[in-house]
């Protein structure tokens, strides 16, 4: 019965942290509407990454870090290129459509993983890739032309940035011990200082400070950054990682359908089809990894 109440709360925490993440894309994209995205993207980070580091106090884990090239390096990738791809993508692109588009990550991580890292790549996962790029096609309906080709693209450049990260922090992992927690608030700190300079390099109109700005900036630091990762660690921590990893099959979809009911964005059949695809390509990616884990525990 002990055992159990673990892994019921871990369930739980995995709901609240697909809830959070996925209307998170409505938070993204209403914000900008008080503020350049570059600057708020800079401001949530560093915010975040104070978060998290106020984390690491109150759980007593560890503060020191090693191999910081290598942390800067994925500081730049995961927080700072992949914050203002994603921010500057929802300037002219709906919520949910770049939520989905970004969340093609882990289609780019499959070949990227068997190009650097040599980590062999089975024909279901070739299969989930074919699928995903078919509803891909259908998202982007290149024959069509709705929406902004540049936000799509950038959306699409979010998702292959966060690929790369994914790829690099593993190296790294491979290669050195980290904290997880203390890790992903050092390359943060990283990334968030990048974001600043660019902030600063780049012309914005002056920031509006409504309420929304500054209930947008608490929900990033709080929930989305602080409270999240808090329940991401727990998770990973209770659950076996290929069941964690179905979370990331509900993050876009809650995003599309917070959307579709709270800023009208409504997707064409074509595109709904195509966002059908992916959510199943990324069903069955999942559910692969989550057997293959099972394998390799049973036979260890």
């Amino acid at each position: 019965m002990q055992s159990a109440r673990p892994a019921t709360l871990a369930i739980f925490a995995l709901v609240l942290l697909s809830l959070i993440w996925g209307y998170n894309w409505v938070v993204m994209k209403e914000v900008i509407r008080y503020v350049d995205p570059f600057d708020f993207s800079a401001v949530r980070t560093l915010l975040g990454a104070a978060t998290l580091f106020i984390v690491l106090v109150v759980l007593r884990r560890p503060m020191k870090i090693g191999a910081l090239r290598q942390v800067a390096q994925l500081g730049l990738l995961q927080t700072a290129a992949f914050t203002a791809l994603i921010q500057w993508a929802l300037v002219a692109g709906g919520a949910g459509k770049t939520a989905v588009l970004v969340y093609t990550m882990p289609f780019w991580v499959v070949p990227l993983a068997w190009w650097r890292l040599g980590e062999r790549v089975d024909g279901v996962q070739w299969i989930s890739i074919a699928i995903a790029a078919v509803g891909l096609i259908l998202v982007l309906e290149p024959w069509a032309m709705h929406g902004s080709l540049a936000s799509n693209l950038l959306a699409l450049a979010g998702g292959l940035t966060w690929a790369v990260a994914a790829v690099v922090a593993k190296r790294m992992r491979r290669d050195h011990e980290f904290d997880l927690l203390s890790l992903t608030a050092w390359q943060m700190l990283f990334g968030a200082l990048a974001l600043c300079v660019l902030a600063w390099l780049h012309p914005s109109r002056p920031i509006d400070p409504t309420p929304y700005f500054f209930g947008a900036l608490a929900f990033n630091a709080v929930l989305a950054t602080g409270l999240a990762w808090l329940l991401w660690l727990y998770v990973l921590q209770h659950l076996p990682t290929g069941l964690a990893g179905l979370s990331t099959l509900g993050i876009p979809m809650i995003g599309a359908l917070a959307g579709w009911l709270e800023l009208g964005e409504r997707p064409t059949a074509v595109e709904f089809t195509g966002m059908l695809l992916i959510g199943a390509a990324l069903a069955l990616t999942s559910v692969l990894g989550l057997w293959q884990s099972r394998r390799a525990g049973r036979a260890g």
